[in-house]
């Protein structure tokens, strides 16, 4: 596998940070080179905006919301994915501009086409290879965020579930790149699914 730019995305408690990372270590352990990323993050800049999105008394609106993932989005790909890509490095992040249509576009109305033309600015033109959407139901996976809620784990049953909603047509949409993987108890059952369709891919 030579420069592929793997993608997860999911709603809140999905688990795709757990199943990013044991991808990027069963990659590396074949001999692949990796990097791994997290959004909005990843790089100083992208971290300080991060911390704006995410902090629960953070007031942000939409429109707002929506252009800092971006900026957050266009200096991870100019400092570290776009170079990674073209020196041939395998790159796994943990959300990209899949989340902000998903988030933004079918969770809070801004215009799906502005989305995606803002966001092929934001990120050079540079699509995921592969997309892997964790499907667990809204519900289950909020029950593992009751504790400690960000500002976006914060917002309403109703726009959590129009998330899922939203991923889950994108995925009938684009079912060559954008892949269901249910989400299973156990972690390492799920992780053998993603695997084999990355063994396939």
């Amino acid at each position: 596998m030579k420069a592929k730019f793997i993608t997860f995305e999911g709603s809140e408690g999905c688990g795709k940070s757990t199943q990013s990372e044991m991808l990027c270590r069963y990659l590396k352990s074949r001999g692949q080179k990796v990097v791994f990323l997290r959004e909005p993050g990843g790089v100083s800049l992208s971290e300080k905006i991060r911390r704006i999105l995410l902090d629960p008394e953070s007031r942000v609106s939409p429109e707002a919301e929506t252009l800092l993932y971006m900026a957050s989005r266009a200096q991870t790909v100019k400092e570290v994915i776009a170079p990674a890509l073209s020196s041939g490095k395998v790159v796994i992040c943990d959300r990209f501009l899949d989340s902000t249509v998903a988030y933004q576009g079918f969770g809070l109305g801004i215009d799906i086409g502005f989305i995606k033309t803002i966001g092929k600015f934001a990120t050079c033109g540079i699509n995921p290879d592969l997309t892997f959407f964790l499907d667990l139901p809204v519900k289950k996976g909020l029950e593992h965020r009751l504790r400690c809620k960000d500002r976006i784990e914060k917002r309403s049953f109703k726009y959590h579930q129009a998330v899922r909603r939203g991923y889950l047509k994108m995925a009938r949409l684009e079912p060559e790149r954008i892949k269901i993987v249910k989400v299973l108890e156990d972690k390492m059952a799920t992780q053998e699914n993603i695997r084999k369709l990355t063994d396939a891919f």
